[in-house]
């Protein structure tokens, strides 16, 4: 009998009959519906994910599963998102199953590793999936359940992908127990992780135990939100409205609101009203700080509790004397108010949840981050903007970050009522709150992307068919299929369209309708040559017909083009001259249909002086003035049209001379014989042509919609793959890969951990690092693995002359790798981050935590936060491959001299520093 066995044996907890144990003899209250039904689940053997609100008793689910494992005499591994929410465990745990009986794995720290409960970030668990086992050593061994609290976090752009390699590595006899927040797709998720894992159960919760009331402040005080029933604005909220004639000014996007509370104001409010303690959403760290000051005059505690705020931070400055923060948010801390953000050092944060914990400190301003999962339920939440800043601009806060931040509060077994309070803001007024307290939660999304290191990890285990499936086994893949099935329908429904279109079309060679088109065109194009050719010999003739018609005599022959002359070209003769309004006379003349008509000189389009003149002089001609004036002829002149008719009859008079012109005559021949040719083309005989048309142009539409389709389909269907292929091809370029087996090389890069492993592989194998003094080699990797994204980023520590140079030197790998990258269409950061590396040699060098912060623009959080990327590389270096020997031995080196306190976590009782590689859990058999 092991340990396992024989203490859930002392505690007199027995297993029934179907595996399971008496809730009744493991708890002391009565468990709420939903978490009896997932200690059904669980004694069925069922993977559970669960679903409820934060605070509903979620994770009582996770303390079952380890009665449960260790009444079997196995072990649970219990993984979290972040190393604070770990340590927090640790330390419940502890309390609840003995110090023994729990250990901890994050990476830089590790206690107890073989204990039967082993707390660890869901990093870790992940990596432990692709060590290989060696020497018959299984790190999953009697591993019963795995519990991954925070499920939520799947949606998490840069820590999501761990969640999804974590379900998919892991063997199908471990039991899953997800807890997440309420998402509105958790049925998909259960769905995907019974596919990809084995059975599973949805348990899904409504329930809060303390239920929430909203509330709104302006500066007119704190007022209801929402209606009784909870779906609407309560009757008093008054929905502000511009004033009539207001004149939006630049480029602001809608009128300004209201003037918001002050912070003052707002939190006064909450303490006449008794609602707090209380946790302040901002969303700037600069906006916390600022809070804090303005409450500067405002103490919210009483002599007693001063005094233990007191006596507490004298003992946490004895401890960590480097780690209290300056002068006025020690001196907020005593009168109760503190602020808490990624700024701020861990210690010191760590401080501010005991104190809050306890109800020592009534008002934390504190940004987002503290809603992910830290235990810090408060009578009251205030969410002071509806809309934050990010990297692409300005947007409105999600449905379930608002959710996630409103359910801190209210305290279980200490309010009835929790309390949420958003606030007037300039962007937002009570209407943008009463949409966001009403809106259901946002679905899950995957954020599943290769990286070099999953391609080598996996290809140094399985076979490349294997890791495909492995690779398509993505929740990403899995909600991609349900999106493509309603694609797939609507491509069905476009190939239905062209199939019926194909049948009301004649069954038609649409090579020969093209070819018609195609002579259609050309015809229109010849028809255009000939309009501007007879444009341009017209108005040459013209020209010339003019002067000539100054000297002809009456009774020439003329051939006359005018609007009064409905028909073309008629033949005539010159009858008289008049007098024009201009140098050119006016030509009166008789038409072939004894029709007398006085016309300008340019209306002759054709002059015959090489035919006879008609004898005029015994026709009488009407008087007539006006151009464009017509008559009709009597009995005497149509002798003399008869005449006209008979000498046109002879002598072609009704072409214009213009057309008589050679290039006219030459493309007129060749737009008449283009006529025929058409005439006789198959196509010219079919039905409807324009119809005709009409269908063909909405049948190609109809093929080019669906293969566009097809193409998108294929893309999503596959892009998670075409991204794993892409990687093989820039991993084999760098010789990581032979074919598809990993090198030295590659599995130096597999067993790596960062933003992009293969940069920080190819830069340690390099040599350029082998030779650095350890402080100039931990500077070195900072600008390496980290980015600070700071405007305002200065350092007074200038950098490194050694460290410099070899960052220098690795730049034409760097290039290399963005060029592969982007030919690839790959997109992994290669952070290049020198302005700090002074900084880091000077903390290595054993400069004091004061004096570092007084030197650069970046807060105590953001310092320690960089170094301890660069220890944790660092840390991962001695189990490299083929890295050098003198390069495993500086790296240890530098690891002691920058994994000091601050940076080093507060030790917990019971954990030291673990010869084992965090990256990869192996021990160090060098």
């Amino acid at each position: 009998m092991n340990a396992a066995t024989a203490d859930s044996q002392d505690g007199g907890v027995a297993l029934s009959s179907n595996n399971g144990l008496d809730p009744a003899a493991l708890f002391s209250f009565p468990l709420d519906d939903f978490q009896l039904e997932a200690v059904a689940a669980l004694n069925q053997g069922h993977s559970v994910v669960v679903s409820a609100p934060t605070g509903s008793g979620k994770t009582l689910i996770g303390e079952y599963a380890i009665h449960r494992a260790l009444a079997h005499g196995q072990r649970v591994f219990y993984t979290t998102p972040l190393k604070a929410l770990s340590n927090q465990k640790l330390r419940d745990f502890r309390e609840q199953f003995g110090a023994d009986r729990v250990g901890l794995m994050t990476g830089d720290l590790t206690a107890n590793r073989e204990a039967p409960i082993v707390v660890m970030t869901t990093e870790i668990f992940r990596n432990m999936l692709y060590a290989e086992i060696e020497d018959g050593d299984d790190p999953l061994e009697g591993v019963e359940a795995v519990v991954l609290d925070e499920c939520h976090y799947m949606n998490d752009s840069q820590r999501g992908t761990v969640w999804e390699e974590s379900i998919i590595h892991c063997p199908p006899a471990i039991q899953l127990v997800g807890l997440s927040a309420t998402v509105a797709n958790a049925g998909q998720l259960t769905d995907w992780i019974e596919q990809v894992h084995g059975p599973a159960d949805l348990i899904v919760s409504d329930f809060r135990p303390v239920p929430l009331q909203f509330s709104f402040c302006s500066a007119k005080g704190l007022h209801p939100l929402l209606n009784d029933k909870g779906t609407g604005l309560h009757p008093n909220c008054k929905v502000w409205r511009a004033p009539k004639g207001h004149h939006r000014r630049g480029k602001s996007p809608k009128p300004p609101q209201p003037e918001p509370p002050s912070m003052g104001f707002m939190v006064a409010q909450l303490v006449e009203r008794q609602m707090v303690p209380a946790i302040v959403f901002l969303f700037s760290r600069r906006g916390c700080d600022k809070a804090v000051r303005d409450l500067i005059k405002a103490s919210l505690v009483n002599e007693q509790e001063a005094r233990e705020l007191r006596l507490a931070l004298e003992e946490f400055a004895q401890t960590s004397p480097e780690a209290v923060r300056d002068g006025i948010h020690a001196e907020a801390l005593l009168r109760g108010v503190a602020a808490h953000h990624a700024g701020v050092l861990p210690a010191w944060k760590e401080l501010i949840e005991q104190l809050f914990q306890r109800g020592l400190v009534k008002v934390v301003f504190a940004t987002e981050t503290l809603a992910a999962g830290i235990n810090m339920p408060a009578r009251t939440t205030v969410i002071s903007a509806l809309s934050k800043r990010t990297e692409n601009g300005h947007r409105p806060l999600m449905a379930s970050e608002f959710l996630q931040m409103a359910g801190r509060a209210g305290r279980r077994g200490l309010d009835t009522q929790g309390y949420v309070v958003t606030m007037q803001s300039r962007f937002e007024g009570v209407r943008e709150a009463g949409q966001l307290a009403t809106s259901p939660p946002d679905p899950l999304v995957s954020q599943f992307t290769p990286s070099y290191g999953m391609v080598l990890n996996l290809l140094q285990r399985y076979e490349l068919y294997k890791a495909k499936e492995l690779v398509e086994r993505s929740f990403g893949r899995y909600l991609a299929t349900l999106d493509l099935a309603e694609d797939q329908s609507r491509i069905a429904e476009l190939r239905q369209q062209l199939e019926l279109l194909g049948e009301t079309v004649p069954d038609v060679p649409w090579e020969d309708f093209e070819d018609y088109e195609k002579q259609r065109g050309r015809l229109r194009e010849e028809r255009r040559l000939l309009r501007i050719l007879q444009q341009q010999a017209e108005e040459t003739l013209a020209h010339e017909l003019t002067l000539a018609l100054q000297f002809a005599s009456p009774g020439t022959l003329v051939s006359l083009k005018a609007p009064q002359l409905r028909g073309g070209v008629a033949a005539a003769v010159i009858v008289d001259k008049l007098d024009g309004p201009g140098q050119f006379p006016l030509l009166q003349c008789l038409t072939e249909d004894n029709v007398w008509i006085v016309v300008p000189c340019n209306a002759v389009v054709g002059l015959h002086a090489e035919l006879s003149c008609l004898q005029v002089n015994d026709v009488a001609s009407p008087d007539m003035e006006r151009p464009g004036e017509l008559r009709h002829g009597d009995q005497p002149s149509g002798g003399l049209a008869l005449a006209v008719a008979a000498m046109a009859k002879r002598h072609d008079m009704h072409t214009p001379q213009y057309d008589l012109a050679g290039e006219v005559r030459d493309q007129a021949e060749l737009v008449h014989g283009l006529e025929e040719e058409l005439e006789l083309h198959p196509a010219h005989r079919w039905g409807d042509r324009k119809q005709l048309k009409k269908q063909r142009r909405r049948m190609e539409e109809l093929e080019e919609e669906i293969a566009e389709r097809q193409q998108l389909l294929h893309r999503r269907a596959n892009r998670h793959w075409e991204t794993f292929l892409s990687l093989i091809e820039i991993l084999q370029h760098f010789g990581c890969l032979d074919e598809l087996e990993p090198t030295e090389v590659g599995r130096t890069v597999a067993a790596l951990r960062g933003d992009n492993e293969l940069w920080l592989g190819l830069s340690l194998m390099s040599g350029h690092c082998d030779e650095l003094p350890p402080a100039d080699l931990a500077a070195v990797l900072e600008a390496i693995s980290t980015e600070v994204s700071r405007p305002d980023l200065w350092s007074a520590y200038p950098p490194p002359p050694q460290a410099e140079e070899t960052l220098h030197d690795l730049r034409g790998l760097r290039r290399e790798l963005l060029r592969q990258q982007e030919i690839h269409a790959v997109v992994f950061p290669v952070w290049w981050e020198p302005d700090l590396m002074g900084l880091v040699k000077a903390w290595a060098e054993g400069e004091s935590w004061s004096d570092l912060i007084a030197n650069t623009s970046l807060d105590e959080g953001d310092v320690v936060r960089l170094l301890r990327r660069t220890v944790d590389l660092l840390a991962q270096l001695p189990y490299c491959p083929a890295v050098s020997e003198e390069l495993r031995s500086n790296g240890r080196r530098a690891l002691q001299m920058i994994n000091r306190f601050p940076v080093k976590e507060a030790v917990v009782e019971g954990v030291v520093d673990d010869s084992l590689n965090p990256a990869t859990q192996r021990a160090n058999n060098d």
